[in-house]
Protein backbone atom coordinates (compact mmCIF):
# COMPACT_ATOMS: atom_id res chain seq x y z
CA UNK A 1 0.00 0.00 0.00
CA UNK A 2 1.54 3.58 -0.46
CA UNK A 3 1.65 6.08 1.81
CA UNK A 4 -1.16 8.37 2.17
CA UNK A 5 -0.04 12.12 2.26
CA UNK A 6 -0.35 14.26 4.93
CA UNK A 7 -3.34 15.95 2.91
CA UNK A 8 -4.95 12.94 2.37
CA UNK A 9 -5.17 11.77 5.79
CA UNK A 10 -6.62 15.32 6.72
CA UNK A 11 -9.12 15.22 4.25
CA UNK A 12 -10.43 12.10 5.17
CA UNK A 13 -10.60 12.98 8.93
CA UNK A 14 -12.49 16.23 8.43
CA UNK A 15 -15.18 13.53 6.34
CA UNK A 16 -15.15 11.20 8.69
CA UNK A 17 -15.60 13.42 11.60
CA UNK A 18 -18.23 15.39 9.82
CA UNK A 19 -19.93 11.82 9.03
CA UNK A 20 -19.69 10.54 12.59
CA UNK A 21 -21.62 13.92 13.88
CA UNK A 22 -24.19 13.82 11.12
CA UNK A 23 -23.89 15.65 8.73
CA UNK A 24 -22.43 13.76 6.10
CA UNK A 25 -20.14 16.39 3.18
CA UNK A 26 -22.45 14.71 0.23
CA UNK A 27 -21.51 17.74 -2.09
CA UNK A 28 -18.28 17.51 -1.00
CA UNK A 29 -18.14 13.25 -1.92
CA UNK A 30 -19.57 13.79 -5.13
CA UNK A 31 -17.06 16.82 -6.08
CA UNK A 32 -13.92 14.11 -5.47
CA UNK A 33 -15.46 11.21 -7.38
CA UNK A 34 -15.03 13.80 -10.23
CA UNK A 35 -12.17 15.38 -9.45
CA UNK A 36 -10.57 11.81 -9.02
CA UNK A 37 -11.97 11.01 -12.28
CA UNK A 38 -10.48 13.95 -14.15
CA UNK A 39 -7.13 13.98 -12.45
CA UNK A 40 -7.01 10.22 -13.14
CA UNK A 41 -7.63 11.07 -17.19
CA UNK A 42 -5.52 13.69 -16.98
CA UNK A 43 -2.68 11.61 -15.59
CA UNK A 44 -3.07 8.36 -18.39
CA UNK A 45 -3.39 11.17 -20.90
CA UNK A 46 -7.00 10.42 -21.96
CA UNK A 47 -10.26 12.01 -22.03
CA UNK A 48 -12.37 12.05 -18.94
CA UNK A 49 -15.41 10.77 -20.55
CA UNK A 50 -13.75 7.23 -21.49
CA UNK A 51 -12.88 6.79 -17.91
CA UNK A 52 -14.93 4.54 -15.66
CA UNK A 53 -15.14 4.62 -11.71
CA UNK A 54 -15.58 1.19 -9.67
CA UNK A 55 -14.06 -0.55 -6.36
CA UNK A 56 -11.29 -3.28 -7.48
CA UNK A 57 -9.64 -4.32 -10.50
CA UNK A 58 -11.24 -7.87 -10.01
CA UNK A 59 -14.98 -6.15 -10.54
CA UNK A 60 -13.93 -4.19 -13.50
CA UNK A 61 -12.14 -6.86 -15.55
CA UNK A 62 -15.56 -8.95 -14.62
CA UNK A 63 -17.49 -6.80 -16.86
CA UNK A 64 -14.99 -7.67 -19.93
CA UNK A 65 -14.70 -11.58 -19.19
CA UNK A 66 -18.33 -11.60 -18.40
CA UNK A 67 -18.75 -10.67 -22.70
CA UNK A 68 -16.66 -12.50 -23.95
CA UNK A 69 -18.07 -15.09 -26.16
CA UNK A 70 -17.39 -19.26 -24.98
CA UNK A 71 -14.37 -20.50 -25.94
CA UNK A 72 -12.43 -16.92 -26.92
CA UNK A 73 -8.86 -17.45 -25.93
CA UNK A 74 -7.39 -15.06 -23.83
CA UNK A 75 -3.41 -14.81 -23.48
CA UNK A 76 -2.31 -14.04 -20.01
CA UNK A 77 1.18 -14.00 -18.57
CA UNK A 78 2.51 -16.60 -15.86
CA UNK A 79 1.76 -15.52 -12.45
CA UNK A 80 0.43 -11.94 -13.04
CA UNK A 81 -1.79 -11.08 -10.61
CA UNK A 82 -5.01 -13.21 -9.46
CA UNK A 83 -7.70 -10.17 -9.81
CA UNK A 84 -6.51 -9.91 -13.53
CA UNK A 85 -6.60 -13.47 -14.48
CA UNK A 86 -9.06 -14.83 -12.19
CA UNK A 87 -12.28 -13.48 -13.58
CA UNK A 88 -11.37 -15.05 -16.78
CA UNK A 89 -10.25 -18.30 -15.35
CA UNK A 90 -13.70 -18.49 -13.14
CA UNK A 91 -15.83 -18.41 -16.17
CA UNK A 92 -14.79 -22.06 -17.04
CA UNK A 93 -15.73 -21.79 -20.94
CA UNK A 94 -12.90 -19.43 -21.76
CA UNK A 95 -9.59 -20.49 -23.14
CA UNK A 96 -7.29 -19.03 -20.82
CA UNK A 97 -3.34 -19.38 -21.92
CA UNK A 98 -0.54 -18.38 -19.74
CA UNK A 99 2.86 -17.81 -21.45
CA UNK A 100 5.84 -16.48 -20.06
CA UNK A 101 5.93 -12.67 -20.08
CA UNK A 102 8.75 -12.14 -22.23
CA UNK A 103 6.64 -14.37 -24.90
CA UNK A 104 3.83 -12.44 -24.34
CA UNK A 105 4.09 -10.90 -27.65
CA UNK A 106 5.03 -12.88 -29.68
CA UNK A 107 2.55 -15.91 -28.52
CA UNK A 108 -0.86 -13.88 -30.01
CA UNK A 109 -2.45 -15.80 -32.91
CA UNK A 110 -5.14 -15.07 -35.14
CA UNK A 111 -7.14 -17.37 -32.51
CA UNK A 112 -6.75 -14.88 -29.92
CA UNK A 113 -9.51 -12.37 -28.35
CA UNK A 114 -7.64 -10.62 -25.82
CA UNK A 115 -4.59 -9.78 -24.30
CA UNK A 116 -4.49 -9.05 -20.54
CA UNK A 117 -1.78 -8.05 -18.70
CA UNK A 118 -0.16 -5.65 -16.02
CA UNK A 119 1.78 -2.95 -17.11
CA UNK A 120 4.41 -4.13 -14.16
CA UNK A 121 4.36 -7.42 -12.43
CA UNK A 122 3.42 -7.66 -8.97
CA UNK A 123 5.76 -10.52 -7.97
CA UNK A 124 9.04 -8.93 -9.11
CA UNK A 125 8.46 -5.65 -10.69
CA UNK A 126 9.27 -6.63 -14.54
CA UNK A 127 7.80 -4.33 -17.18
CA UNK A 128 5.65 -5.82 -19.62
CA UNK A 129 7.02 -4.68 -23.62
CA UNK A 130 3.63 -2.58 -23.83
CA UNK A 131 4.49 -1.63 -27.14
CA UNK A 132 5.27 -5.32 -28.75
CA UNK A 133 2.20 -6.73 -27.01
CA UNK A 134 -0.20 -3.81 -28.56
CA UNK A 135 1.82 -4.22 -32.08
CA UNK A 136 1.44 -7.96 -31.99
CA UNK A 137 -2.39 -7.51 -30.84
CA UNK A 138 -3.28 -5.17 -33.53
CA UNK A 139 -1.89 -7.47 -36.16
CA UNK A 140 -3.76 -10.18 -35.12
CA UNK A 141 -7.12 -8.60 -34.16
CA UNK A 142 -7.06 -8.75 -30.71
CA UNK A 143 -7.87 -6.48 -27.91
CA UNK A 144 -5.87 -5.49 -25.47
CA UNK A 145 -6.40 -4.88 -21.26
CA UNK A 146 -3.63 -3.49 -19.38
CA UNK A 147 -3.69 -4.04 -15.47
CA UNK A 148 -1.68 -0.40 -14.52
CA UNK A 149 -2.48 -1.03 -10.40
CA UNK A 150 1.49 -1.07 -10.00
CA UNK A 151 2.23 0.96 -12.77
CA UNK A 152 0.21 4.42 -12.91
CA UNK A 153 1.73 7.03 -10.60
CA UNK A 154 5.00 6.13 -11.44
CA UNK A 155 5.41 4.83 -14.82
CA UNK A 156 4.24 6.79 -17.55
CA UNK A 157 1.32 5.32 -19.69
CA UNK A 158 -1.47 6.35 -21.89
CA UNK A 159 -4.51 5.08 -21.77
CA UNK A 160 -5.75 5.15 -25.10
CA UNK A 161 -3.05 2.77 -26.42
CA UNK A 162 -4.64 0.00 -25.04
CA UNK A 163 -8.44 -1.06 -25.40
CA UNK A 164 -9.34 -1.34 -21.62
CA UNK A 165 -7.15 -0.40 -18.62
CA UNK A 166 -7.94 -0.77 -15.01
CA UNK A 167 -6.16 0.62 -12.02
CA UNK A 168 -6.50 0.23 -8.22
CA UNK A 169 -5.82 3.48 -6.46
CA UNK A 170 -4.05 2.28 -3.38
CA UNK A 171 -0.97 1.47 -4.21
CA UNK A 172 1.48 4.32 -6.30
CA UNK A 173 -1.94 6.59 -6.70
CA UNK A 174 -1.33 7.13 -2.45
CA UNK A 175 -5.07 6.68 -2.67
CA UNK A 176 -7.25 3.75 -0.24
CA UNK A 177 -9.11 0.41 -0.86
CA UNK A 178 -12.05 0.72 -2.32
CA UNK A 179 -11.08 2.90 -5.38
CA UNK A 180 -10.29 1.46 -8.93
CA UNK A 181 -10.61 3.19 -12.80
CA UNK A 182 -11.54 1.67 -15.93
CA UNK A 183 -10.70 3.15 -19.18
CA UNK A 184 -12.84 2.44 -22.33
CA UNK A 185 -11.38 3.03 -25.90
CA UNK A 186 -13.80 4.45 -28.20
CA UNK A 187 -15.42 1.53 -30.41
CA UNK A 188 -14.94 -1.24 -27.71
CA UNK A 189 -17.65 -0.38 -25.45
CA UNK A 190 -19.07 -3.60 -27.10
CA UNK A 191 -16.42 -5.55 -24.74
CA UNK A 192 -18.21 -4.62 -21.44
CA UNK A 193 -21.08 -6.38 -20.24
CA UNK A 194 -24.40 -3.90 -19.39
CA UNK A 195 -25.50 -6.65 -16.73
CA UNK A 196 -23.40 -5.13 -14.03
CA UNK A 197 -25.29 -1.04 -14.68
CA UNK A 198 -26.15 -0.21 -11.38
CA UNK A 199 -27.87 3.34 -10.60
CA UNK A 200 -24.80 5.49 -10.64
CA UNK A 201 -24.40 4.49 -14.27
CA UNK A 202 -27.45 6.25 -14.92
CA UNK A 203 -27.56 9.30 -17.18
CA UNK A 204 -28.99 11.26 -14.01
CA UNK A 205 -28.21 8.82 -11.24
CA UNK A 206 -29.92 10.52 -8.78
CA UNK A 207 -33.25 11.06 -10.70
CA UNK A 208 -33.59 7.27 -12.07
CA UNK A 209 -32.45 5.38 -9.43
CA UNK A 210 -35.28 2.95 -8.57
CA UNK A 211 -36.22 -0.16 -11.42
CA UNK A 212 -34.93 -0.31 -14.30
CA UNK A 213 -32.23 2.67 -15.51
CA UNK A 214 -33.77 3.49 -18.54
CA UNK A 215 -31.17 5.74 -19.92
CA UNK A 216 -27.46 4.85 -18.71
CA UNK A 217 -25.24 7.51 -19.43
CA UNK A 218 -23.22 7.92 -22.87
CA UNK A 219 -19.83 8.07 -21.72
CA UNK A 220 -17.79 5.38 -20.08
CA UNK A 221 -19.94 6.37 -16.88
CA UNK A 222 -22.28 3.73 -18.14
CA UNK A 223 -19.61 1.19 -16.47
CA UNK A 224 -19.62 3.06 -13.52
CA UNK A 225 -19.93 1.42 -9.82
CA UNK A 226 -21.42 3.38 -7.03
CA UNK A 227 -18.76 4.90 -5.64
CA UNK A 228 -16.96 4.65 -2.18
CA UNK A 229 -17.12 7.93 -0.68
CA UNK A 230 -14.47 8.40 1.90
CA UNK A 231 -12.45 6.15 -0.79
CA UNK A 232 -12.92 8.77 -2.90
CA UNK A 233 -12.38 11.87 -0.93
CA UNK A 234 -8.59 10.20 -0.47
CA UNK A 235 -8.00 9.50 -3.97
CA UNK A 236 -9.05 12.47 -4.95
CA UNK A 237 -6.40 14.52 -2.76
CA UNK A 238 -3.63 12.02 -3.57
CA UNK A 239 -4.14 12.44 -7.20
CA UNK A 240 -3.81 15.93 -7.35
CA UNK A 241 -0.61 15.47 -5.30
CA UNK A 242 0.93 13.49 -8.08
CA UNK A 243 -0.32 15.52 -10.83
CA UNK A 244 1.06 18.09 -9.07
CA UNK A 245 4.63 16.54 -8.81
CA UNK A 246 4.57 14.75 -12.27
CA UNK A 247 4.91 11.43 -12.81
CA UNK A 248 8.10 11.98 -15.41
CA UNK A 249 9.59 13.41 -12.19
CA UNK A 250 8.42 10.57 -10.10
CA UNK A 251 9.48 8.27 -12.81
CA UNK A 252 13.38 9.73 -12.34
CA UNK A 253 13.23 9.57 -8.67
CA UNK A 254 11.62 6.24 -7.82
CA UNK A 255 13.68 3.92 -10.32
CA UNK A 256 17.30 6.01 -9.55
CA UNK A 257 16.49 4.58 -6.15
CA UNK A 258 15.77 1.43 -7.57
CA UNK A 259 18.71 1.15 -9.47
CA UNK A 260 21.35 2.09 -6.71
CA UNK A 261 19.31 -0.23 -4.32
CA UNK A 262 20.16 -3.18 -6.94
CA UNK A 263 23.47 -2.19 -7.84
CA UNK A 264 23.76 -2.47 -3.51
CA UNK A 265 22.51 -6.12 -3.22
CA UNK A 266 23.78 -7.35 -6.88
CA UNK A 267 27.22 -6.62 -4.76
CA UNK A 268 26.00 -8.71 -1.97
CA UNK A 269 25.83 -11.81 -3.94
CA UNK A 270 22.12 -11.12 -4.63
CA UNK A 271 21.28 -10.44 -8.00
CA UNK A 272 17.67 -9.38 -7.98
CA UNK A 273 15.28 -10.30 -10.87
CA UNK A 274 14.75 -8.82 -14.09
CA UNK A 275 16.61 -6.31 -16.39
CA UNK A 276 15.76 -3.55 -14.17
CA UNK A 277 14.05 -0.29 -14.89
CA UNK A 278 11.55 -0.42 -12.35
CA UNK A 279 10.88 1.04 -9.25
CA UNK A 280 10.12 -2.56 -7.70
CA UNK A 281 13.20 -4.88 -6.73
CA UNK A 282 12.68 -8.35 -6.36
CA UNK A 283 15.50 -10.19 -5.21
CA UNK A 284 15.03 -14.02 -4.39
CA UNK A 285 17.49 -16.08 -1.24
CA UNK A 286 18.16 -12.67 0.06
CA UNK A 287 17.50 -12.82 4.14
CA UNK A 288 14.97 -10.64 6.09
CA UNK A 289 17.24 -10.67 9.42
CA UNK A 290 17.33 -7.13 10.89
CA UNK A 291 15.23 -5.50 8.45
CA UNK A 292 12.05 -5.06 9.97
CA UNK A 293 13.78 -3.63 13.34
CA UNK A 294 15.72 -0.83 11.53
CA UNK A 295 12.40 0.03 10.30
CA UNK A 296 12.53 -1.00 6.61
CA UNK A 297 9.02 -1.72 5.21
CA UNK A 298 9.05 -4.48 2.56
CA UNK A 299 6.68 -7.58 1.36
CA UNK A 300 7.39 -10.96 0.78
CA UNK A 301 5.98 -11.97 -2.53
CA UNK A 302 6.04 -15.23 -4.98
CA UNK A 303 9.39 -16.50 -2.83
CA UNK A 304 11.35 -13.05 -3.33
CA UNK A 305 11.70 -10.32 -0.57
CA UNK A 306 10.32 -6.99 -2.75
CA UNK A 307 11.26 -3.26 -2.38
CA UNK A 308 9.54 -0.72 -3.43
CA UNK A 309 10.48 2.69 -4.16
CA UNK A 310 7.96 5.63 -4.03
CA UNK A 311 8.41 9.45 -4.01
CA UNK A 312 8.17 9.30 -0.41
CA UNK A 313 11.39 7.44 0.00
CA UNK A 314 14.74 9.07 -0.20
CA UNK A 315 18.74 7.89 -0.64
CA UNK A 316 19.24 7.43 3.13
CA UNK A 317 15.93 4.97 3.05
CA UNK A 318 17.74 3.04 0.44
CA UNK A 319 21.07 3.05 1.91
CA UNK A 320 19.40 2.40 5.55
CA UNK A 321 18.76 -1.17 3.81
CA UNK A 322 21.56 -1.49 2.58
CA UNK A 323 23.36 -0.98 5.48
CA UNK A 324 21.23 -4.09 7.47
CA UNK A 325 21.81 -6.38 4.79
CA UNK A 326 25.92 -5.22 4.28
CA UNK A 327 25.86 -5.93 8.24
Amino acid sequence: MGLPPTRTAEALRAAVDESAAGRPPHDRYEAAVAAARASFARLLSTPVERVAIGSTVATSVGKIAARLPAGAEVLVADGDFSSLVNPFAGRGDLAVRSVPLPELAAQVRPGTALVAVSAVQSADGRVADLPAIRAAAAAHGARTLVDATQAAGWLPLRADDFDYLVCGSFKWLLGAHGVSFLTVRPGCEDGLSPAFAGWYAGDDPWSECYGPVTRLATTARRFDASPAYLGFVAAASSLALIEEVGVAAIHRHDVALAEAFRAGVSALGFPPVGEGGSAIVSVPGLPAAGLAEAGVTLSSRAGNLRFAFHLYNTSADMERALSVLRA
